[in-house]
């Protein structure tokens, strides 16, 4: 069984920062796809970024510049700068994985809050 568990969310100011940290444990196909989303309530998931087992970041247009991805093997980090009351959310971590680079595999964590404060 896969566990996804994430950690560093909480309260912070506008213009403050939090570090998340994801932690993929169990037996899976290596990880082709480590991310991100977030949700607000009555708010579809939206991604936030993602990263390649190769090191290649795609970011939200919203977030370009604010956030930075990093992994570490089968641990992502999500390192959030200058953030906004409307990034208050659940923020998701989220792995694929697979046999030849596929993403056959969909793992989700449970989440962790984010609140920002205005």
């Amino acid at each position: 069984q896969v566990q996804l568990v994430e950690s560093g969310g909480g309260v912070v100011q506008t213009g403050g920062s939090l570090k998340l940290s994801c932690v993929v444990s169990g037996n899976f196909f290596r990880l082709n796809m480590m991310g991100w989303s977030r949700q607000t309530p009555g708010k579809e998931r939206e991604l936030v970024a993602s990263i390649t087992t190769g090191g290649l970041a795609e970011y939200d247009d919203a977030v370009q510049d604010r956030f930075t991805i990093t992994r570490d093997k089968a641990t992502d980090y999500l390192q959030m700068n200058n953030l906004n009351p409307e990034e208050t959310a659940i923020y998701f971590c989220r792995a694929q994985s697979g046999p030849n680079l596929s993403y056959e595999y969909d793992y989700w964590g449970r989440g962790t809050q984010v609140t920002v404060g205005s």
